[in-house]
């Protein structure tokens, strides 16, 4: 696995200055596979088949429509979701079940979209190959390296997939998320409301929020700017958006009803390296 990352490395220090679209998704894909064999990954049909469809129906009305989207439940109960170059997007159970409504939950997912929308991860990548042609860029793409930081991303959610994105990076999702959740007909409200959320959670059980805040910059300023976001949007279209259905709260349930989550699995001792 090492080794298949240093290649991806050498891929990346060999590319020109930008990395082209096919190579993000080839980025993307290659570390979504290994996290995929160590984060325990939802497979219950329903619970699936619910969040790709969700994911879908705001990533089709983005500017990156083309892409071939894939959305996945982690069950950890860490709150948390993150992005992965090509459109690829985890949401963990704990922040399912930290929503209270289903405009929330679309908050969360237009938000790592934006991200995918912006390529965050790919400039990061860029950056760090221009700072440092080495290490770097190794680092920030082996998702899952030794034991460690197979615990951190079941822990935290894959917060040692990426560098802390910046306050920028966090503003442009906002907005991407604040449009494109629109589009698709869910009430923005969700996305200044679960961050509400969060800051609640970690007043009160900073652990289970620390992985979202440790990649995910938040103060109270950026709320009071997603609301104003949502302030320039028409009011005849935000009358007929969506807050919550049936159909969320039972895909809710269904999530709360998975088995405990279980512990992080350790990677063979030939790969801690």
């Amino acid at each position: 696995m090492i080794r298949s990352y240093a290649l991806s490395a050498l891929f990346i220090l060999l590319a020109a200055c930008s990395v082209s679209e096919d190579q993000e998704v080839a980025l993307g894909r290659q570390d979504a596979d290994e996290i995929n064999a160590q984060l325990p990954i939802v497979t219950d049909p329903a619970i699936t088949g619910y969040i790709q469809a969700l994911g879908e129906s705001i990533a089709k009305k983005t500017s990156r429509s083309d892409l071939d989207w894939h959305f996945y439940v982690v069950n950890t109960r860490q709150v948390n979701a993150f992005a992965l170059p090509g459109g690829f997007i985890y949401v963990n159970r704990g922040l399912i079940e930290s929503a209270d409504q289903l405009d929330e939950l679309t908050g969360s997912l237009g938000h790592e979209i934006g991200h995918v929308i912006e390529r965050h991860a790919v400039k990061q990548m860029e950056s760090a190959r221009k700072a440092n042609l080495g290490v770097a860029v190794v680092c920030m793409l082996t998702s899952i390296c030794h034991s460690g930081l197979a615990q951190a991303a079941v822990q935290v959610g894959g917060t040692a997939l990426f560098a802390r994105y910046s306050r920028l990076d966090e503003l442009q999702a906002d907005s991407e998320g604040v449009v494109n959740v629109t589009r698709a007909g869910y009430d923005p409200q969700g996305i200044p409301d679960l961050f509400q959320v969060l800051l609640k959670e970690r007043e009160y059980q900073p652990t289970v929020v620390e992985g979202w805040f440790a990649s995910h910059p938040l103060e109270e300023a950026r709320i009071q700017r997603a609301k104003a976001l949502i302030a320039q949007l028409p009011l005849d279209r935000s009358e007929r958006l969506v807050v919550d259905t049936p159909e969320f709260q039972a895909f809710k349930t269904r999530v709360s009803e998975l088995p405990v989550p279980p512990p992080p699995r350790q990677l063979p001792s030939d790969q801690q390296q």
